[in-house]
């Protein structure tokens, strides 16, 4: 293990943009769907629903949030709509897998998407197996990251000590309350990332471009274990 991640017990992933290529564009069709959604729900063009949406975005951190604040929506019934998609565009990642595997400590995937949502898209990688529990929308009460409540509620959950915990995340935003709580942070640069310029904000430790490359990099050589 590479030094500077010797102390760490717990591994936590963020999921989407993060643990499968950015490039995979999920988030795209995803995009698509919750602007459908709200075409419906308001009887607005598709621009319109665009403008709606990107407004609670940036407002409230998801659309589901202002969605719910501002229009009482379910969000059991959004998201099971949003993100009934097909995982054609990823496919299984030996190489992160091999990671996970060889990864001491447990492993926790946290995620502002919801549990079916994300079992399906670890199953589509490969790597449902090596996570010991999953962190969803739900278990933080319907309050995304970055809002720290969602952190809080993980780490007592599972009795994680911050101190020997790690978080990888896509976006720099949500890796602020996990600095402020005393985790390590990575913050994986692969082109998903709204605000780059937070990273400079002293609350990113590491940067890298891919999980599977970066596990294979701080493990070492799989015969030197």
């Amino acid at each position: 293990m590479e030094p500077r991640f010797a102390h760490i017990r717990d591994w936590i992933f963020d999921l989407d943009n993060c643990l499968y290529p950015a490039s995979a564009g999920l988030f795209a069709l995803i995009d698509e769907r919750m602007g459908a959604y709200i075409q419906r729900l308001m009887d607005v063009d598709l621009v319109e629903a665009k403008r709606i949406q990107k407004a609670h975005f940036h407002e409230h951190g998801t659309t589901l949030a202002g969605l719910m604040k501002e229009h009482d929506v379910d969000p059991h019934h959004f998201l099971d709509e949003v993100h009934d998609i097909p995982l054609d565009r990823i496919e299984a990642n030996p190489k992160l897998a091999a990671g996970l595997a060889r990864l001491p400590g447990r492993k926790f995937v946290f995620t502002n998407g919801d549990a079916p949502y994300a079992r399906r898209v670890l199953e589509a990688i490969g790597v449902h197996v090596y996570f010991d529990e999953l962190h969803d929308i739900h278990a933080s009460d319907l309050r995304p990251k970055p809002d720290p409540h969602g952190y809080e509620l993980l780490l007592g959950r599972y009795g994680i000590d911050p101190k020997a915990a790690v978080l990888v995340e896509d976006m720099a935003q949500n890796l602020k309350p996990a600095k402020a709580l005393g985790m390590t942070t990575v913050w994986v640069d692969n082109g998903s990332e709204r605000g780059a310029h937070l990273a400079q904000d002293g609350h990113v430790d590491f940067v890298i471009a891919d999980v599977g490359d970066w596990l294979e990099d701080i493990l070492g050589d799989d015969n030197d274990d």
